[in-house]
């Protein structure tokens, strides 16, 4: 259990957060959104499957879509061939079948994350190494966890929410069914504030004692962002962390989720606070940031989100990464 004393909590403006009014299920008693209303009562009931049978079922899932040449496919091929130099196409060829079937297992758990009960959510998900996050509590730090791109992120923040008082970013969707998805993410009382809202609230929310579930391992475009080394290619980073890290006196707790295997369910490990952090110059915070993802990628490579184009903005205009050869 976290410990952080008697401290008050703000939440955001409406204006900045998922307003939980805007899709509620009542849209979905619409005709044109009657499609999504059936692939919710799916979702809902995968939910309620045994760990092991939606272990099996995910690797099956991931295993049959490794068998067609999709998007996803293509670029997880590439970005694992630009991480992973020193692996043998072989070798690499296996690293997406594997990646491919532990993604299978997360899309399915992702029913759990949005709509299994507390109780089960709780069974389904355990916690690691929490006396990392007490430690900077009792230093009278704010928290930010940084959680990089692991396949199962969202089970892991929203397990997370359950016992703290968290606030997220996240990108409005156009999707009526993606939107109300997104919402479930707060359903434990988490604070979504959308992406390109102010960050005013943000920070009032953080120095208000909020945790902070942070995923800056993206590609936002040069803007904001620096060129620093991720598994030696050059990555527009982004310089946030350290400039809210700073301006909030938070530690920054790193946070990672791994899907364990054969249907044992999912652990969220803390790891210690990163010592000296921010440095005071934002451009070797992002590649210090960048450096320590690195360690935790190679330690579950299957796991990071390699279909996210990762490298698509290049430095000096050079050509993408990802054209076709």
């Amino acid at each position: 259990m976290f410990t952080n004393g008697n401290r008050k909590y703000l939440f955001a403006e409406k204006k900045e957060t998922i307003a939980m009014a805007d899709v509620t299920l009542r849209t979905f008693l619409h005709p044109r959104n009657w499609y999504a209303l059936l692939i919710l009562a799916c979702v809902i009931v995968i939910s309620w499957l045994p760990q092991p049978v939606l272990w099996i079922l995910g690797n099956a899932l991931g295993w049959f879509f490794s068998l067609f040449n999709s998007p996803a496919r293509r670029v997880a091929s590439r970005n694992i061939e630009l991480c992973f130099p020193e692996l043998s196409p072989d070798e690499r060829r296996r690293l997406v079948r594997r990646h491919l079937r532990a993604s299978g297992v997360a899309v399915l758990n992702l029913g759990v994350a949005w709509f299994a009960p507390a109780w089960r959510l709780r069974r389904v998900v355990t916690l690691r190494d929490e006396h990392h996050l007490n430690a900077a509590l009792a230093n009278g730090r704010n928290v930010i966890l940084l959680a990089p791109h692991f396949i199962g992120l969202d089970i892991g923040g929203i397990r997370v929410s359950m016992d703290q008082k968290v606030v997220s970013m996240y990108r409005r969707s156009r999707s009526p069914l993606l939107e109300y998805l997104f919402q479930r993410r707060g359903r434990f009382g988490a604070v979504m504030v959308m992406h390109l809202a102010s960050l005013r609230t943000l920070l009032k929310s953080i120095r208000d004692g909020m945790w902070f579930y942070y995923l800056p391992d993206q590609d936002i475009g040069e803007r904001s962002s620096v060129f620093a080394p991720f598994f030696g290619v050059p990555a527009a980073t982004v310089t946030a962390l350290s400039r809210i890290a700073e301006s909030t006196n938070a530690a920054v707790v790193p946070c990672t989720t791994r899907i364990l295997p054969y249907g044992r369910g999912c652990e969220v490990r803390f790891h210690p606070a990163l010592e000296n952090f921010p440095g005071g110059d934002p451009a070797e915070d992002a590649r210090r940031m960048n450096r320590e993802i690195e360690q935790w990628v190679r330690e579950m490579p299957e796991q990071y989100l390699w279909s996210y184009r990762r490298f698509k903005t290049r430095p000096n205009n050079e050509p993408s990464l990802y054209s076709k050869k």
